[in-house]
């Protein structure tokens, strides 16, 4: 299990565009550099900086494969985060009728805010 201060710096390091666009390409596979290069139209110095980065934090490796740096995810909550960054919500949650620390009266059991 993460501590708090281990979730705080994940949260961190994957906290870029740049980054969360190379972690959801990794969520369909293995990927190079150069497939990198292509669809984030950056310069190869500026990708393995920030690949780089998620691979110092555990977050990604790589293997060689011949001169090609092949890169995959290594941590599992990473397709989790994804996820939730990418769902739709169509609601919001519901505002409370009132504090519940300085409600006077009792409120009958189940009942709630």
């Amino acid at each position: 299990m993460k501590t708090l201060g281990q979730k705080i710096e994940l949260l961190r390091v994957i906290a870029h565009p740049v980054r969360i666009s190379i972690l959801e390409e990794l969520t369909k596979g293995v990927k190079c550099v150069s497939d990198f290069e292509k669809f984030l139209e950056i310069s190869q110095p500026n990708v393995s900086q920030h690949l780089s980065l998620l691979r110092n934090h555990g977050v990604i490796d790589f293997y060689m494969d011949g001169k090609l740096r092949c890169y995959f995810l290594v941590d599992p909550i990473i397709i989790d985060i994804l996820a939730v960054l990418n769902k739709s919500y169509t609601e919001v949650l519901p505002a409370p009728r009132c504090c519940p620390m300085t409600r006077k009266e009792k409120t009958p059991k189940g009942e709630g805010f």
